[in-house]
């Protein structure tokens, strides 16, 4: 059986995509669905798979507009084809961002904008409705585990990246095939699969109690650990990609329970105009020193994620993060993907602000956050 019933339906196993596809699509009732995609999926010929798929068993309508750092300005755009098309639903297809704009699109099609009347720091949640039309999450990647996520991460008109959250925002169905995967290049593969490492990490020692989610952490944790350097030296290693795949989609069924600092540093970061800079790189560069920060309050947690991540009890977990990044060919400092002591002093109060900044173990403000991101330039 392939179907998964956690928060929402998931499809997951190698070569699902078209069967669970025209499945979900009659399911949903969604006879124009708007694929909400980037020019990367299209390029790579994914787009065309997808399309043929769905065959004749729908109408689809191709949007291809969507951002390394999805935009309210992209979503307002693909709204407006959604309605001018007559869509009846969306197929978000690619990474973290083509998923969660078709989230954003899905609400502003049935509410009034702007986006910012739904951020969860402006008080947004309560305002969002159980009226969306039917989202269909299909992940190209294995990190952001955006597919059975309740939030949308939106850069906003005003600068600041924010996260839009309802449980009425998760997909009604993800759908999870390892194989499209298998042509990721290495730094993607890296970079992707280290977020789905850190939101494993955040979750299990963000402050809430949730022993379920901490218990899907940990496996999570335990399928990066073990897999990522396997998937970066070789891509085309399907078992591989699989676990990761499994570590993705781990991390985000766990993190409805909060993540931390990290997130928060790189949300303030990624919503910067005027630079391009990867979530899960940044959450990769960023989590060694946020373990050293919160050691003090949480070091008693750290032996759970060493064991899974099979290292001696008397192991540095920061150090053993770093030396993870280096191995699988990451950057070490920030200032190696273009962050300047500009974009930290602008990053660090927002980062304050940040809705995971809440359930960081230690309580952190803008100048800890500050000091972090100078330290890790």
């Amino acid at each position: 059986m392939s179907l998964i019933n956690y928060l929402t339906r998931i499809h997951f196993a190698d070569e699902v995509m078209e069967e669970a596809l025209v499945a979900e699509l009659a399911v949903n009732a969604v006879k124009r669905p708007l694929v909400v995609t980037d020019e990367g999926i299209v390029a790579a010929g994914l787009c065309d798979r997808l399309l043929a798929g769905i065959g004749q068993h729908a109408e689809p309508v191709v949007w291809s507009g969507t951002p390394s750092n999805p935009t309210e300005a992209a979503t307002l755009e693909a709204v407006e084809v959604y309605r001018a098309e007559g869509c009846d639903g969306l197929i978000g297809f690619g990474g973290g961002s083509p998923i969660d704009l078709a989230k954003a699109v899905a609400l502003l099609a049935t509410h009034d904008g702007p986006l910012m009347n739904y951020a969860a720091v402006e008080g947004g949640i309560g305002r969002i409705r159980n009226v969306l039309p039917p989202v269909i999450a299909i992940p190209t990647t294995a990190g952001t585990g955006a597919e059975v996520g309740r939030a949308a991460v939106i850069v906003l008109g005003d600068g600041r990246k924010l996260g839009i959250i309802s449980p009425f925002l998760i997909p009604k169905v993800a759908i999870c095939d390892p194989t499209l995967t298998l042509a990721l290049p290495p730094r993607l593969t890296a970079a992707t699969g280290m977020d789905a490492l850190t939101h494993c990490v955040e979750t299990y020692i963000a402050t809430a109690w949730n022993p379920p989610a901490d218990g899907i952490a940990i496996d999570g944790l335990k399928r990066a650990a073990a897999n990522i350097v396997r998937a970066v030296e070789n891509g085309l290693d399907l078992d591989a990609r699989r676990e990761m795949m499994a570590a993705a989609l781990n991390g985000a069924l766990a993190f409805q329970k909060g993540l931390g600092g990290v997130h928060a540093m790189s949300h303030a970061l990624g919503g910067l105009p005027g630079y391009r800079l990867h979530h899960g790189m940044l959450n990769a560069i960023l989590l060694p020193g946020m373990l050293r920060f919160n050691a003090p309050a949480v070091v008693h947690r750290y032996g759970a994620l060493k064991d899974a991540m099979r290292l001696p009890p008397e192991a540095d977990l920061a150090q053993a993060i770093a030396s993870l990044n280096r191995r699988i060919g990451l950057p070490e400092t920030l200032s190696e993907i273009g962050v300047d002591t500009q974009a930290i002093e602008l990053a660090a109060p927002l980062a304050e602000k940040d809705h995971t900044n809440g359930t960081n173990p230690r309580r952190a403000v803008a100048a800890d956050y500050r000091a972090l991101m100078l330290a890790a330039l």
